[in-house]
């Protein structure tokens, strides 16, 4: 689920980078995944993908083969397949270092062993469902955070749950509770008024909310060591961290 975050990411600060053709090696595969969705070959296509492939919050990643296949179409709708199928593996996709190889814009990433890993383009029924699980979602939540624009996050720590929402204009709400209890239930603090926060061109990335002398910090990690968690949840009084704890991200 961390990829579909990093790769929408960077895919505006790579817009204007100038392209070289792609290697032949990298072309191979590359053709080869056309011929699979030109034929409508679900089978094979679903062969390049890297499994679980994340989707936007709050559809659900793709488990597995099966998983892909039973929802292919709505994932690679008309529009999405007359890309790929119309795409020269030469031109229209690019090698970006470490980040792998994408499509265009970046619709489309794949490895450099040829396994797509992140999909960034979202059909029409991708946006409805999304809409409609939205809606379901706000449902079940305390009527004092049922409105916002979009959901961004909920983190868990060994004490904590956490809620991030997108309130608009730049305006992230935080909302905790106590790890036992439900969201359902009136939160024990909310937040308004938060910040995102770039931390370089790797993809990771955090969020300051600030409520009197205090300031808590969420840090989404993309990019660390083989035992950095997901997340983190700091919170500092006076400028003096007085809490660091390792966070899952349980949605995004």
């Amino acid at each position: 689920m961390k990829k579909i975050l990093f790769f929408a990411f960077i895919v505006f600060s790579l817009q204007n980078v100038d392209g070289q053709d792609l290697k032949p090696e990298y072309q191979k595969f590359v053709k080869s995944f056309i011929a699979n969705v030109k034929s409508n070959n679900k089978d094979g296509v679903a062969s390049f993908i890297s499994f679980p492939i994340g989707r936007e919050y709050p559809i659900p990643a793709v488990k597995n083969k099966a998983d892909f296949i039973k929802r292919y179409d709505q994932i690679f709708d008309a529009n999405l397949k007359k890309e790929i199928i119309n795409s020269n593996p030469a031109k229209d996709w690019a090698e970006m270092g470490w980040r792998g190889i994408m499509l265009g814009q970046g619709d489309i990433w794949m490895d450099t062993n040829g396994k797509i890993i992140t999909i960034n383009y979202q059909s029409q029924a991708e946006k409805d469902l999304k809409n409609k699980l939205i809606a379901g979602e706000k449902g079940k939540l305390h009527s004092s955070i049922a409105t916002f624009k979009a959901p961004v996050y909920v983190l868990e720590t060994s004490k904590f749950r956490i809620r991030i929402d997108d309130l608009g204009n730049d305006n992230y709400r935080y909302a905790s509770w106590s790890i036992k209890k439900p969201m359902s239930e009136k939160p024990d603090l909310v937040i308004t008024n938060g910040k995102w926060i770039s931390d370089g061109s790797g993809g990771n990335s955090h969020y300051d909310f600030k409520k009197d002398v205090y300031l808590y910090q969420c840090y989404i990690i993309v990019i660390g060591t083989s035992d950095s968690p997901p997340a983190q949840l700091t919170i500092s009084q006076n400028g003096k961290e007085i809490l660091n704890q390792n966070a899952k991200i349980v949605t995004k």
